[in-house]
């Protein structure tokens, strides 16, 4: 064992004060005895350096990564990080208090573990080792898919951690919903393209949008999860506006740069 800590928890950030403070409040009551550092990773946020710093407050350890995008983000924060062991999660996610001892236990019997909640890179854990064995995080959406995919490649062990829960704050916005669903769209649609024949199943995939909106709508109208009418009125709404937009940004991403873009953290 090196000097220094054993772990070193990853956070990109990007533009999300507020959900910082609540991730580091988080990680600050992580039941893990041992010695973790924690990395904050920030994508040259436009509220400044010392503006992050300060939410930061002490916390954690600041680096600033100029290369945009999610992937050279962690990279960066992987690049300052001293523990053997990485652990990786999103400033807008909420690690449990068991999150990092759970994941870790589980990291003895797999070379590669992924958490409840979320998975891939927002709830991830791998040998420092490992990690520069594979290679960094790319630049395409979703860089954290297609890091496990090489991973798996290359003949690594993936495991599962259902005690390794992370939350994430549900969006409240059509704003903050949209930037979601633009996120996933772009991350899917790269995913398809990389196939032979991605682009011809991902228009079948657009186009039978309007079965999935009767599939969901079905769902929504007999869940016991949503009582009041006015609820399921609500829900219905929202899902049919998120379907109608993602049917045209289907299309759309078709007629662009195949897998072009590089998404906000």
């Amino acid at each position: 064992m090196t000097a220094g800590p054993q772990v070193s928890v990853v956070v990109p950030h990007f533009s999300d004060l507020a959900r910082l403070d609540l991730c580091l409040k988080a990680l600050a009551v992580q039941t893990w005895p041992g010695p973790v550092e924690i990395i904050v990773a920030d994508n040259a946020s436009p509220e400044g350096q010392d503006a992050v710093a300060g939410v930061i407050d002490g916390r954690a350890r600041l680096v600033i990564a100029r290369e945009r995008g999610p992937g050279p983000t962690r990279n960066t924060g992987v690049a300052a990080a001293t523990g053997e062991i990485l652990a990786f999660t999103d400033c807008d996610c909420r690690p449990e208090p068991g999150w990092l001892a759970a994941g870790l236990e589980a990291l003895s019997r797999h070379d590669i573990v992924g958490g409840r909640g979320f998975t891939v890179a927002a709830n991830l854990f791998c040998g420092r080792a490992l990690f520069e064995t594979v290679g960094g995080f790319g630049t395409s959406h979703p860089e954290d898919v297609v890091w496990c995919q090489r991973a798996a490649a290359a003949g690594y062990s993936l495991g599962y951690a259902p005690d390794a829960v992370v939350g994430h704050p549900a969006r409240r916005t059509w704003g903050e919903l949209l930037v979601k669903a633009r996120r996933i769209s772009l991350g899917t649609f790269n995913l398809y393209v990389r196939e032979p024949r991605g682009r011809a199943a991902w228009l079948r995939r657009t186009l039978a949008t309007p079965v999935e909106v009767l599939r969901q709508a079905r769902r929504i109208v007999i869940t016991p999860k949503l009582r009041r009418p006015s609820d399921r009125a609500g829900a219905l709404a929202i899902m049919l506006r998120l379907r109608w937009w993602s049917f045209w940004d289907g299309l759309r991403l078709l007629r662009g740069k195949t897998g072009a873009g590089q998404p906000s953290i």
